[in-house]
């Protein structure tokens, strides 16, 4: 099996910043895509940034310019550097990967999800 554990999370005033690491474990053979997704009460779930295995990088239009996205392919882990935090950057926040097992198909898992409260 893979998990993704998300940590980093929490409670922020606005214009502040805060780091969110997933770590992917299990019987991983290789990972493509990461991303992060977010979702607020009663919003959809929409992808906030995404990363190759290479290191391209993509961003939501909400958050370009304050959030950066990176991966550590040795330990299997995405990062979502969140800076000059708004109120409507609160939502729960989820990692998302692409991940090939030894043997199987490569498939998207997703973690449990970290809250981050952005006050004003």
């Amino acid at each position: 099996q893979v998990q993704l554990v998300e940590s980093g999370g929490g409670l922020v005033q606005a214009g502040g910043s805060l780091r969110l690491s997933c770590a992917a474990s299990g019987s991983i053979f290789s990972i493509n895509d990461m991303g992060w997704y977010r979702q607020a009460p009663g919003k959809q779930r929409e992808l906030v940034a995404a990363i190759t295995s290479g290191g391209s990088a993509n961003y939501a239009d909400s958050v370009k310019g304050r959030f950066t996205i990176s991966r550590d392919n040795a330990k299997n882990t995405v990062y979502l550097q969140m800076n000059s935090l708004k109120p409507e950057d609160t939502a729960v926040y989820y990692c998302n990967a692409d991940v090939k097992r030894y043997f199987l198909r490569s498939q998207y898992y997703w973690g449990q999800g970290t809250q981050v409260t952005v006050s004003s």
